[in-house]
């Protein structure tokens, strides 16, 4: 569609500041029941999937039913037909998941409390309240705390009673048990429906220790930040080692303490196939049903309404209606740890300028390395955030921690570190933490054959601060020394590592040296080793298990063995890691029995993780093009397997979508290659709406791999980044679609019909580049493409007018760019050709004629024609009347108009006109509620106009509504929107008329608090910063000459010096 135009706490602080500094909050200031949790590691605690995090509300409430006479012990049961219903939602043990069940048994309640809903029968019926007990609220999916309810006895109404006749029953009380067992029964539904969301991964216990007071300053700092600002988003960053995790998981369990948790995730832990961001919203989603039980029905509906919209609306119906649905009176907190670890958190953080305007409802804190102002996250600047750097943690908090730890070290002899020694480990520390317990783990570690204190003297003795550029490499490589000292040792830490390092699920020590080629009775030592490395411990029960690097070690860690100036005793090559992983995978896939193809045969641990992620693997570790893959024992080995690749296809979209089995299989050939099986499983994974994007595009990646000959594949890769990169303003998403597109256009041969699609595919995945990084070449590259495809599909090509369209699209851009009327008048040429090929009724005519409309508006502009202009008027009134009330796209036709009317009455002043134009405007706004993304600019676009008519009739009532809606629209554009100093500049100008009606300061003071914004948003070099410092300086000294105050004299001067370089 053309573009749409417009004009130019946590803690006891948080509520201390809200409050208001003289009131007390009871909130986090206990020191009794809270202090494990504040001196404790900031524990993101284990997540057992056998157990229910879920408890019934009924549990241990339904005693409070008034019930007259004495009661025998009689259970309440579900009937056949409920059980069924509620057991048909219960996991399988292929997919486990949360089990709703009922249970009288008793819970720890200090871990959660059953009382969630209490049900009281009275004379005039019953009442269900839902409690907001923050005793009530349940632990996340991830909890140590969540209690087990399996296998649990039916609830007893009647328990405890004796005697019970049941003449002496009331039977008035039957419709309250009736009604509460209704509502019991859709709460037990919902409840098991919410178990069905993806689940945080289960999370270790952090060693790393939260100390006291460590982090005081940067917490009283956020909190002040947080209980004062309307900002939607708070991320603190600073470089790896810093304690940024530590910090978060802190606040994580402050917020929690203060029943302002929403939900907490850890993204360093996420697995590739949960990696994608709607599966991390719904994520989101379920610790907040698990936390707050009263938004589980928000959310249960969100699971009915989300699949396959957009992220923005996964965001609103998972996160924003659940947590709004709560009526806290606080924002809750959304806390985010590892941010910059997760491939997708650029869609994320676009994704959230959408709700910008609902910081009362929800905030996010968010850790990581990188500050995604500084890089320039995509569309960032359309997102409320504020960015905290973390700095190093102070000497003091240093030293005590290593008098704390060294203490505890087992010196041999006697030989205990000095006062020199600690000085000197502060000193080399540089006020990292992760530095400081690491050398505490290699001191503390048994296995060392080394004595503490030689270990301790060769780390004092180094030369390199953690400050400097390899401070923190030189400890883990003289570590690692230490740990894995001969050939043979690093040999097998190279292969373990590597392996665990591409590692996606948890495997048992068996299975892993199966996968991995470590010998099995190696493993054990290994991970003995590595323990002094290790930042965080397997969870409870699994430690004869291997875990995937990332849940145990540090990331600063793995990045030095993976840099390429790690020497080689150490270097670790993923790439290699799951190149070998891969091939066991082909080799475990060809031993499965035909049986276990027909789904009545259950795969074993090792061979469903050979099923789902050997695409994965190949991925990551074979070359890409075809010379060289057919070269790898990859593609021999394939060729060797040729019969079983339909059958391999069906069990790995079971894994994904069990409904697409049957037809995946009817739609397979016996002749099919590995090749087609695999764009076929891309296409099928693609229809998921992006859930499955990581798996999608590893099929089709392999399939240019296997099939590299075939511009289809590549056709089909391309659009599978294309798109990706379209729903996530990713850039490489789109560089890499360039990559394939233009792969599959030199295999098509010259001339072919696809040709023009190609040479299209390539323009658009050019411009889509052009637009993120603004380089003019590939602008230009992209318009030659578009002009080859129009030259390939003369009339009546039936794809001409597309190719001819995105082509006016690229030529706009460059207008918009160079000014060039030559530029404009082709497009205008073009567009015209565009028209006649989209006659009415073709979907396509209402873009067709507001696409040349606007472009006559732009060409009116430079030349004045009011010919030109009442064209551009025709064309849009007849696009409106394509487009009814219910058309979602009226409300830009109906903007599109209201604009060229706009200046139609700049140019003759005609009032009906600017009648009409308000109307317009009027309707826009209406078909445009909250929280509609475009909302502002029709408020903007309506404050404006309506501005321009108090000018002309100076009437104060619409003065006032031009006040109301400017100070919404500002709302809905908090900094650092790109369009906040618009809606400032309007705003102002209306404030300084209202002044200068009635004469009130304080209304100038308003005018003059909006127009000191324009310097912080309108950074010199700006093309309107001289225009609005003109402005704020005539505001100043309109106040300085009605107020006589000269206090400001210094601020008028310095702006009038800047204005006149």
């Amino acid at each position: 569609m053309p573009p749409e135009f417009e004009k130019p706490g946590v803690l006891a602080r948080f509520s201390r500041f809200v409050k208001g500094r003289g009131s007390k909050s009871s909130v986090g200031r206990s020191q009794g029941a809270a202090a494990a949790t504040n001196t404790g590691p900031a524990v993101l605690p284990p997540h057992d999937t056998s157990t229910l995090s879920i408890p019934s509300p009924f549990a241990n409430n339904l005693a409070t039913l008034d019930v007259q006479g004495s009661v025998s012990q009689t259970s309440v049961r579900f009937s056949t037909t409920e059980r069924q219903q509620v057991e048909s939602l219960r996991p399988t043990a292929s997919a486990p998941c949360f089990t709703a069940s009922l249970s009288t048994t008793p819970i720890d309640q200090e871990a959660v409390s059953q009382s969630l809903i209490h049900s009281t029968a009275t004379a005039g019926g019953s009442n269900v309240t839902i409690s907001d007990d923050p005793k009530d609220r349940l632990p996340p999916s991830h909890s140590p705390q969540t209690p087990s309810l399996a296998a649990p006895p039916p609830i007893s109404l009647f328990e405890g009673a004796h005697g019970f006749q049941m003449r002496d029953f009331n039977v008035n009380n039957v419709s309250v048990f009736n009604e509460v067992g209704a509502q019991q029964h859709a709460l037990e539904i919902q409840r098991a429906r919410l178990s069905a969301l993806p689940k945080h991964p289960a999370m270790s216990t952090r060693l790393a220790e939260y100390l006291p007071n460590s982090r005081q300053p940067d917490i009283d700092k956020l909190c002040e930040r947080e209980s004062s600002s309307t900002d939607l988003v708070l991320c603190i960053h600073g470089p790896a080692g810093i304690g940024k995790s530590t910090l978060a998981g802190h606040l994580t369990d402050e917020f929690r303490a203060d029943g302002r948790l929403a939900a907490s995730i850890f993204l360093g832990v996420i697995p590739v196939e949960m990696s994608e961001p709607e599966t991390i919203v719904k994520m989101i989603g379920h610790e907040i049903g698990c936390i707050h039980p009263r938004a589980i029905p928000k959310i249960v509906e969100a699971m009915d309404q989300c699949h396959g919209t957009s992220l923005e609306k996964h965001i609103q119906m998972y996160i924003v209606e659940p947590l709004r649905s709560l009526g806290h009176p606080q924002p809750l907190i959304i806390t985010m740890d590892a941010l910059d670890e997760w491939r997708n958190h650029q869609t994320f953080l676009k994704a959230l300028a959408a709700l910008n305007s609902e910081s009362s409802v929800v905030k996010f804190f968010l850790t990581g390395r990188l500050n995604p102002c500084a890089y320039h996250s995509p569309d960032i600047d359309k997102v409320s955030i504020y960015t905290y750097a973390l700095g190093p943690i102070s000497k003091e908090v240093i030293k005590a921690y290593f008098l704390k730890y060294l203490a505890k070290v087992r010196w041999v002899d006697g030989r205990k570190a000095s006062s020199a020694d600690v000085e000197k480990l502060i000193e080399l520390s540089g006020g990292l933490p992760v530095w400081a317990s690491t050398v505490i783990g290699l001191l503390s570690h048994p296995f060392s054959k080394s004595p503490p204190h030689e270990i301790l003297a060769e780390i004092v003795g180094s030369r390199r601060q953690v400050g400097g550029s390899d401070g923190l490499g030189e400890l883990y490589r003289n570590g690692l020394m230490r740990l894995f000292p001969s050939s043979d040792a690093q040999e097998c830490f190279r292969r373990h590592m590597g392996a665990t390092i591409a590692l996606q699920e948890s495997l048992t020590i068996a299975d892993f040296s199966t996968l991995s080629g470590v010998p099995s009775h190696l493993i054990p030592e290994i991970q003995f080793s590595l323990s002094a490395l290790q930042i965080r411990s397997p969870p409870p029960g699994s430690e004869r298990m291997v875990h995937p690097a990332t849940t145990l070690h540090h990331l600063s860690l793995l990045e030095y063995l993976q840099a390429p100036t790690t020497e080689a005793s150490f270097a670790i090559s993923t790439f290699d890691s799951h190149s070998a992983i891969s091939l066991t995978c082909l080799e475990l896939l060809s031993t499965l029995q035909p049986s276990s193809f027909d789904g009545n045969s259950r795969l074993r641990a090792l061979q469903r993780y050979a099923v789902k992620y050997w695409p994965h693997h190949a991925f990551n570790g074979t070359p890409r093009l075809n010379a060289q893959w057919s070269q790898t024992e990859h593609c021999s080995t394939l060729q060797k397997m040729s019969d079983i690749h339909g059958r391999w296809a069906a069990l790995f979209l079971r894994g994904f979508m069990p409904g697409e089995v049957d037809s995946m299989l009817e739609d397979a050939k016996e002749d099919d290659s590995m090749g087609s099986t695999l764009r076929k499983l891309g296409g099928r994974l693609g229809e998921a709406g992006g859930e499955h994007w990581g798996f999608q595009v590893a099929c089709l990646e392999l399939a240019v791999r296997i099939d590299g000959g075939d511009a289809e594949a590549w056709s089909d890769l391309g659009r599978c980044y294309y798109t990706r990169g379209d729903q996530t303003g990713n850039l490489r998403m789109h560089e890499e679609a360039v990559v394939a597109f233009r792969q599959a256009l030199n295999l098509w041969p010259d001339p072919h019909p696809s040709c023009g699609d190609s040479f299209d595919d390539v323009g658009r995945a050019l411009r889509s580049c052009y637009r993120q990084n603004g380089n003019l070449n590939i602008l230009n590259e992209a318009i030659l493409c578009f002009r080859m495809a129009v030259t390939l599909s003369p009339t009546p090509h039936p794809n001409r007018a597309r190719y001819l369209g995105n082509l006016t699209n690229a030529l706009k851009d460059l207008y918009y760019h160079d000014g060039d009327l030559s530029t404009l008048d082709e497009v205008i040429s073009l567009l015209r050709e565009v028209l006649a090929l989209h006659p009415a009724p073709h979907p396509f005519c209402p873009w067709s004629l507001d696409s040349l409309a606007s472009a006559l508006g732009d060409l009116y502009q430079r030349n004045g024609d009011i010919k030109t202009l009442d064209e551009a008027i025709l064309l849009h009134r007849k696009a409106l009347a394509l487009r009814p009330p219910s058309n979602t796209d009226r409300p830009t036709s109906l903007t599109n108009l209201a604009r060229v009317l706009k200046s139609l009455y700049q140019h003759d002043e005609d009032l009906d006109i600017f009648n009409e134009v308000i109307s317009l405007e009027n309707e826009a706004l209406g078909l445009r509620p909250a929280p509609h993304p475009k909302r502002s600019i029709s408020l903007n676009n309506l404050a404006e106009s309506l501005f321009m008519l108090y000018q002309h009739d100076k009437a104060i009532g619409t003065l006032n509504q031009c006040i109301s809606l400017g100070c919404e629209a500002l709302a809905l554009r908090p900094a650092p929107h790109p369009e906040r100093h618009l809606t400032l500049c309007n705003l102002a100008r209306v404030y300084l008329s209202q002044f200068e009606q009635n004469g009130a300061v304080e209304v100038l003071d308003e005018a003059i608090s909006l127009a000191r914004e324009w310097p912080v948003l309108c950074r010199p070099g700006h093309r309107r910063r001289a225009e609005y410092l003109e402005f704020l300086v005539r505001l100043l000294k309109s106040q300085r000459e009605f107020t006589g105050d000269d206090r400001d004299c210094g601020e008028i001067e310095d702006w009038e010096a800047e204005l006149e370089e």
